[in-house]
């Protein structure tokens, strides 16, 4: 399996309503719940007034368009870097998954995932 690095850095938001994100920039993912509103997206890109936010994350995507039949493709690669004591953030769309580690573990997630076989573009 193909793993493409994200060349940049990420942040993750909560965010009081969605009209201080811009809708525009190229890279963002807006979870909403009758909790919060969450948003990922680059460190750069941050709106003004967050209610927190952590940064510091960088990012893998897994190549190809994934099935839904297919099944543990998350599990395995969280398995893997959990064996590494790597902590994760995933968020999904429809058509893959992005794995967010924080940036001092980055290098560290790199290397375990190769050692299992991934491939690391």
């Amino acid at each position: 399996m193909e793993l493409k690095i994200l060349g940049h850095s990420l942040s993750v938001c909560k965010v009081e309503d969605i009209s201080a994100i811009d809708l525009t920039k190229e890279f963002y993912f807006i979870g909403r719940t009758d909790e919060e509103i969450s948003l990922v997206c680059r460190t750069e890109d941050v709106p003004e007034g967050t209610s927190a936010r952590e940064d510091g994350w960088k990012a893998f995507r897994i190549e190809g368009v994934l099935d839904f039949s297919l099944i543990g493709i998350l599990s395995k690669i969280s398995g893997v870097l959990a064996d590494s004591g790597i902590g994760i953030f995933a968020v999904s769309t429809y058509n893959t998954d992005y794995i967010l580690v924080k940036e001092e573990n980055f290098d560290k997630a790199v290397r375990a995932l190769a050692d299992k076989g991934y491939t690391i573009v």
